[in-house]
């Protein structure tokens, strides 16, 4: 498709502007839009640390402080870092800096991940049985307190009972018991 501007290169972006209920389309060549001022981005483009720093640069204790009162930076007790030289490198200084920082670094992982915040990564097949027993431990758990709620006794039951195996296996496994 062909840019609705110039109509001489392609169209590589394409914008959507609903008002009042009214949709209007555009697609338009990066020139275009340059110079349209549909897009304004920097000349030598976004990198990796520049969507981090706008990601990083969202904190919401500002927007709930009076108007002229001054906000005191969070401070690292071990390194010294603020949270402002954080923003700025995108790199903590020790691993104190975590739980530091721990309140205002949860929205930032919540937009970063897609509203979670706990890690849930890839187990090793080889070493991870026990890390992988857990989990489904975990899981099984989860589904007994659904199965509860919606009063569905028997299905409970059997939840129940893998739990209890599963957690009789882990138990020989941590004493070493291989009997």
């Amino acid at each position: 498709m062909e840019c609705q501007e110039c109509h001489e290169r392609p169209a590589t972006l394409h914008f959507t502007k609903v008002v009042n209920g009214k949709k209007t389309e555009i697609r338009v060549c990066e020139v275009c839009a340059k110079e349209k001022g549909y897009v304004n981005y920097p000349e030598d483009g976004y990198s990796l640390h520049n969507l981090l720093t706008g990601l990083f640069n969202f904190d919401t204790s500002k927007m709930e402080s009076a108007p002229f009162q001054q906000v005191k930076d969070l401070q690292c007790p071990q390194c010294g870092m603020t949270f402002s030289q954080f923003k700025q490198v995108g790199k903590f200084g020790c691993a104190t800096c975590y739980d530091t920082f721990s309140d205002k670094l949860d929205p930032i992982l919540r937009r970063v991940h897609a509203g979670n915040t706990k890690h849930s990564g890839k187990i090793p097949k080889r070493a991870g049985d026990d890390i992988q027993m857990k989990r489904r431990l975990q899981n099984y758990r989860v589904e007994l307190q659904q199965l509860i709620e919606k009063e569905e006794f028997e299905e409970a039951a059997e939840v129940r009972d893998k739990i209890k195996e599963l957690e009789k296996i882990l138990r020989k496994s941590e004493t070493g018991d291989n009997s």
